[in-house]
């Protein structure tokens, strides 16, 4: 028999949690949040767009911008190479954020001067494993003209609700403010990383969640998307990810194996339509992320992109991106909602962009690709156990916006010792082209594991015009024999780059681009070189782009911001054609997404200047805002 997988209630609670979903079981409707002068949402609006109506600053005075403020966190410990990944929430001239230590504070969005803080580590209990090493993306406002909170799920897999005004605990959400999330599962998560990194999705009355698990070999945590009332904290829906025996998807792995099966989880995050009533998710892979011969099959729903019915969690389509993913080909952000012209008529369309390099444009309401799709076939694996998909299929439009094969002739040319020595590595390594399988004797992965896009994801204009950063980084995925009595079969030997001697990516140029998409057309309008290594700056390479983690924002006055380089700077760019029209230096590099916002008449553009992370510059602890001279 089919299962619906939702979470299994009595009827009489579906009912009331349908109508607290509307709500329509109290005597207060929560109030929708649009983009203008606030950015009430970390993607801007709920279908994270991340565009802003606001044109005060344009491209003629972009270079008059100058910093307005800087707060710091005080929590800056440069020998652990700490970041902030955090979009910074503006509502009602109040700015909402999340620190280095996961910490929730409030700031005067004009002059940055702290109103109040929230330490998560003060309320008990809590768990010391920590998903994702603890990094947190920002929050979710929500109110109903009365009550106002901010929703925020920590890395230590608890949801909070906050008074926005205050900074204290609701004592009517959850216990004491807080919902354990290790709760509520038929297995113990207690000794298993898992949390929310991304900010929570708000519809209607309803907070919705994606998370953050373990995705390597041995029990994980499961990867369902879980739906909670957003006054009481009690759960309203789930869906199950990694369907198990007999429920609709179940057909696509070997059986039993979804059994302590991690990983299919919306890490990046959720996307709304409210006027549908649907929730968008993009899953990651299943774990382990790098060795599938336990997990026979296509692996719905790893790898998707998902619509779901907002108020009750039911499944209204799938399409999914990467058959049984055995490269880390997660999809690291969830899609743009967006409407493009397509055949000369409007069209509600998904837009999901991948590690991959490909953007998947798909309609809204039935998850048919709007451009041709293609088979491809790929090559077979020869790990002993393994059973690799033989063919994937990838759009006919756009074109991939990074590089998908990589010969002889595109190893890098910094110097005759630094082209030998990717020569030599490259000889040694399996590579057949995109999707080589990893292997025992090490594999060449390009598109990289860092995308193509990374968990930064993408921006779009209402001219249907999407803009992504995306890298050129490939990697080397090794796999070795496990130890004696692991209770697995595989290991893997590191996240390897594949680097000179130098540390430098061992391709040519530009490692790093700002590209722009026409996905009215599907074809690439611009792409540029984003950011720099400055000591090869000095030795007269200016063009190479740079690593880059962080997404950008697009606004009316025909700007592309976006930070993300290891140069440490903050960029603007003419979004017709790619220009750079003003960069200033940041105290740190801005591994994240920025936001605009105004008050007072003033428009300003904040970015989290963290450094560290994984492009392992120095570290820092300050938000930076940008606005022209009074």
């Amino acid at each position: 028999m089919k299962i619906n997988r939702i979470l299994l209630l009595p009827c009489a609670c579906l009912a009331a949690l349908a109508l607290a979903a509307t709500g329509a079981s109290g005597a207060r409707s929560s109030v929708p949040l649009k983009v203008g002068a606030d950015w009430p949402g970390t993607g801007g609006d709920p279908g994270r767009a991340r565009y802003s109506p606001l044109k005060q600053i344009t491209r003629e005075n972009v270079k008059r911008l100058e910093v307005a403020w800087t707060y710091r966190t005080g929590e800056l410990e440069p020998e652990k190479r700490t970041t902030i990944e955090c979009t910074p929430v503006v509502v009602d001239g109040t700015m909402y954020v999340t620190t280095i230590r996961a910490r929730v504070v409030a700031l005067d969005a004009a002059t940055g001067s702290q109103k109040w803080s929230f330490d998560p580590a003060t309320v008990s209990p809590r768990s010391s494993l920590l998903a994702s090493g603890g990094v947190n993306r920002g929050v979710a406002y929500w109110t109903d003209a009365e009550a106002k909170r901010i929703l925020f799920g920590a890395p230590d897999g608890r949801l909070f609700s906050l008074d926005a005004e205050t900074g204290r605990p609701d004592s009517a959400f959850g216990s004491g403010g807080a919902v354990d999330l290790r709760q509520g599962f038929d297995r113990d998560l207690t000794k298993l990383p898992y949390g929310a990194t991304s900010s929570p999705a708000i519809y209607r009355s309803l907070v919705i969640l994606g998370f953050s698990v373990g995705e390597g070999p041995g029990p994980s945590a499961p990867g369902d998307i879980r739906a909670f009332d957003v006054r009481t904290g009690k759960i309203a829906w789930r869906f199950r990810t990694v369907p198990r025996t007999g429920e609709s998807g179940s057909e696509t792995w070997e059986p039993d194996s979804w059994k302590e099966r991690g990983g299919a989880n919306a890490w990046g995050g959720i996307s709304i339509d409210a006027k549908n009533g649907m929730v968008f998710a993009a899953t990651g892979s299943a774990s382990f992320d790098f060795y599938g011969g336990d997990r026979k099959g296509d692996n719905l729903y790893a790898n998707c992109v998902l619509a779901l019915d907002a108020n009750s969690g039911r499944r209204l389509w799938h399409f999914q991106t990467v058959k049984h993913d055995i490269w880390d080909y997660d999809n690291p952000t969830p899609p743009v909602l967006l409407t493009v012209r397509h055949e000369g008529r409007a069209r509600e369309a998904v837009a999901q962009v991948t590690k991959t390099g490909w953007v998947y444009v798909l309609d809204r309401k039935t998850g048919k690709p709007l451009f041709p799709m293609v088979e491809r076939r790929v090559p077979a694996s020869d790990v002993p156990g393994e059973v690799a998909s033989r063919v994937q299929v990838i759009p006919a439009k756009p074109p991939s916006f990074v590089r998908q094969r990589i010969g002889v002739e595109d190893l890098t040319d910094l110097s005759p010792e630094a082209n030998a020595y990717a020569r030599e590595w490259f000889g040694r390594l399996r590579y057949e082209g995109p999707f080589t399988p990893p292997s025992l004797r090490g594999t060449l992965v390009v598109p990289g594991l860092h995308g193509g896009a990374t968990w930064s994801g993408a921006s779009a204009d209402p001219g249907g015009i999407l803009y992504v950063n995306g890298n050129n980084v490939p990697n080397v995925i090794t796999l070795s024999e496990a130890k004696a009595g692991s209770g697995y079969r595989y290991a893997v030997t590191g996240y390897n780059r594949f680097l000179d001697k130098e540390g430098y990516p061992a391709i040519k140029g530009p490692w790093g681009t700002l590209n722009a998409i026409d996905l009215n057309k599907g074809e690439i309008k611009w792409q540029v070189p984003l950011g720099s290594e400055p000591e090869l700056v000095k030795r007269g390479f200016k063009n190479t782009g740079s690593h880059t983690f962080g997404g950008a924002i697009t606004t009316a006055g025909g700007l592309v911001f976006i930070a993300g380089t290891k140069d440490e700077k903050i960029h603007a760019y003419d979004s017709r054609n790619g220009a750079l029209l003003w960069e200033a230096p940041l105290p740190a590099g801005g591994y994240a997404t920025p936001s605009t916002y105004a008050v007072g008449g003033r428009q300003y553009v904040v970015i989290a200047a963290g450094g560290g992370g994984k492009p392992g510059t120095r570290s820092g602890d300050a938000f930076v805002a940008f606005a022209l001279p009074d």
